[in-house]
């Protein structure tokens, strides 16, 4: 563990050296390489493990060659550094064993190279996967049609999977999803209308009211309609839908309140700057989210709400009580918490439907969502729905070693008294595992790695060799299997050792000593032999 320790260190610090030698600002470097300013200091630091592909992003990117940097790392650097690398589920299918790793770490040329090489793979199977979402896309373009009638359809822009719903999470996590100009305005309301810890929706109303001057009407909507807000700029009118309890009926006014304040503060383009979104329809969804973010600081004010954050450790339904909120409210504003004065611990967010949809999701921990909402069904956002009723916990592993604890409860809102006309919810958080102890809801663990849940993204692209629920085969392998070989999941890739001992067993050289070289290396003959004899 300390040798390990001090690897991380070390390329941290080389890494940083290099940064600042061609004056590069942190936070520009982690935008070109695709993490967040946060996530590349843990590594400058030496408290976050490099990965192999983002260090070999990071040597191009700082023009820095491979073996060089390998070799100013120390003595016996380059020896650790190939272990970790044949650590990778990928290798881990070709079975070398000690004696083949030693034999290669006695060349450091040759071990760097088979880091650099492997590296390069992992790079262009990363391209590989682009294309093949590319060609789902378009496929489905095809599909769809075209209103010519040619079936050609209109062909996306250059990132086909790239949604406005994907461009609005990168705004989010390029703001590190804190914006201090919506907290300045949500503390002078709160101050000019002396509002207390808790607000009901008769105080929000008044404030609607009084400073906006917009009546308050509640209706129902047409037969069909499920709308329940609905902002008239013209009539000067908010309507809201009967059927709102009084937690989203606050959240309501709040984020229309928000949408007012926007709007006569021009803070959407104060926000955006000169930046140009992809999407024609992503400045009205990031609206929306502000609006929404700006209803959380009304409602939970950021200095009291972090001194109870403090306070309860992290204890969602605790404070969801105390403040008179949802659950998922809550869950929301701790992920606002990043004040560099009063800074929280950092969380990644997910809601997820029973079907395993992801309609909500942030990355404040550098953990990597599947583009198209798909996830892993080992994660807890999903097992909760198994125990709704209670806090879902766990520590989970990824397959490049980085540990999170996660923890999950549904909410669930029910219309008429049934959840089927109503709406279930899985509210997911999870942040890194050394942040656990400073949880309510931690759990004890004497061996991280024995207690954490093997899991990944999502299984088209998971590099787990093992795992017992996948529910596709994954692009990162070939799929092969033997019908003589029955593996705990089916779309598990079946391995080259595991395969070659199946047919050992079942085929037994023609004489003691196993001479016959030819039938050693002819798998498809011998197979065929086998079917034949066991007709016979």
């Amino acid at each position: 563990m300390n040798n390990d320790n001090a690897l991380n260190a070390n390329v941290g610090l080389k890494l940083r050296g290099l940064r600042l030698q061609r004056n590069i600002k942190q936070a520009d470097a982690a935008k070109d390489l695709g993490v967040s300013p946060a996530y590349l200091n843990l590594i400058e630091k030496g408290k976050r493990v490099m990965p192999f592909p983002l260090l070999w992003k990071a040597l191009r990117y700082l023009e820095q060659d491979p073996e060089q940097f390998m070799s100013t790392l120390g003595e016996g650097r380059v020896d650790e550094a190939l272990a970790k690398l044949l650590d990778e589920p990928l290798l881990k299918s070709l079975d070398i064993d000690s004696e083949s790793l030693q034999s290669l770490s006695a060349e450091p040329k040759l071990a760097g190279t088979v880091a650099a090489l492997f590296n390069l793979y992992k790079n262009t199977r990363t391209q590989l996967e682009n294309v093949l979402a590319q060609l789902n896309v378009e496929e489905r373009t095809r599909t769809q049609g075209s209103p010519s009638g040619n079936g050609l359809g209109n062909t996306p822009g250059v990132r086909f999977d790239y949604s406005p719903f994907d461009e609005v999470s990168d705004f989010l996590e390029k703001h590190r999803n804190y914006f201090p100009e919506l907290e300045e305005q949500a503390e002078g309301l709160r101050r000019d209308f002396r509002l207390e810890q808790q607000i009901t929706s008769s105080q929000l109303t008044r404030m609607l009211e009084e400073r906006f001057d917009y009546k308050v009407r509640i209706e129902r909507a047409n037969s069909g309609s499920s709308v329940v807000r609905r902002l008239d700029l013209d009539a000067r009118t908010l309507t809201l839908s009967p059927d709102l309890t009084e937690q989203p009926l606050k959240f309501q006014i709040a984020a229309s309140i928000g949408l007012m304040v926007m709007d006569r503060e021009k803070l959407v383009e104060r926000i955006l700057g000169a930046g140009r979104m992809r999407h024609g329809e992503t400045e009205r969804l990031i609206k929306v989210n502000l609006a929404n973010y700006f209803a959380g600081a009304l409602m939970l004010p950021y200095s009291e709400f972090f001194r109870e954050v403090q306070r309860t450790r992290y204890d969602v339904e605790l404070l969801s009580n105390v403040f008179g909120t949802t659950y998922e409210t809550v869950a929301h504003r701790i992920c606002n918490l990043s004040d560099p004065k009063r800074q929280g611990i950092p969380f990644h967010f997910l809601r997820a439907d029973i079907a395993g949809n992801i309609s909500k999701r942030y990355s404040g921990t550098g953990i990597r969502f599947a583009s198209g909402g798909g996830s892993c069904a080992k994660w807890a956002v999903h097992l909760a729905f198994l125990n709704p009723s209670q806090i879902t916990r766990q520590y989970s592993i990824m397959p490049d070693g980085t540990t999170y604890f996660c923890f999950a409860k549904v909410q669930l809102q029910p219309i008429e008294g049934s959840i089927v006309k109503g709406t279930a919810y899985s509210i997911g958080l999870g942040t890194h595992a050394e942040n656990a102890k400073y949880l309510a809801y931690g759990l004890p663990t004497n061996d991280l790695r024995k207690d954490a849940i093997p899991s990944g993204i999502s299984c088209r692209f998971c590099e787990r060799t093992d795992c017992n629920q996948r529910a596709a085969a994954s692009y990162r392998f070939a799929f092969a299997f033997d019908e003589y070989t029955k593996k705990d999941c089916f779309f598990s890739p079946l391995l080259v050792h595991e395969k070659e001992k199946s047919e050992r067993n079942g085929n037994p050289e023609p004489d003691g000593n196993g001479a016959d070289g030819s039938e050693k290396h002819d798998s498809l003959d011998r197979a065929a032999r086998r079917r034949k004899g066991s007709e016979s």
